[in-house]
């Protein structure tokens, strides 16, 4: 059996116009690098949509992005420290794009005051994922020793050298 590795990146981004197609791209060679190239769309267009909003209605333009990969779903989150961004008001539209493109999303507080905005996309089945083999698990069964000096007996009587001559 084989289980898929487990992966994580993590991007501290200063938000400007520029950088948000810079960010997507980015975004999409590490999941080129994970194989994961079919999640590369909805990721890239999800980033955009909210690197667009904290660009346009956020005063502290500071964001974090983290992106988890366990096998099965794809978690992507956004973190931010402005406290004058409110997404229930100012994210509205944008969340609401998120939430029709992907699988799970959703906006939580941190203990720090931050803001977390994550969403999750699924790996559908027929998907390449990238897989490691497991170390053989130990058997509880004991292995017969091979007998090293066991004849074995003749099958056919010895060749004789006058057979061998008349059939020549």
């Amino acid at each position: 059996m084989k289980t898929a590795v487990p992966c994580y990146y993590h991007l501290d981004v200063e938000v400007s116009p520029e950088r948000v197609s810079q960010v997507s791209r980015i975004l999409a060679a590490h999941l080129r690098y994970w194989d994961l190239e079919n999640l590369t769309d909805p990721v890239c267009r999800g980033a955009e949509l909210l690197l667009r909003a904290i660009d346009e209605h956020a005063r502290d333009k500071h964001t974090s992005i983290e992106m988890w990969w366990n096998g099965q779903h794809l978690i992507t989150a956004f973190g931010d420290d402005d406290p004058d961004l409110r997404p229930d008001q100012d994210l509205r539209a944008c969340l609401a794009d998120i939430a029709a493109m992907s699988d799970g999303w959703g906006c939580c507080a941190s203990a720090t005051g931050s803001k977390i905005i994550w969403f999750s996309q699924r790996a559908r089945a027929g998907q390449r994922v990238p897989l490691v083999p497991l170390a053989p698990a130990p058997s509880l069964r004991t292995g017969l020793k091979v007998p090293r000096s066991a004849r074995v007996p003749a099958l056919a009587a010895p060749a004789r050298a006058d057979a061998l001559e008349g059939s020549r």
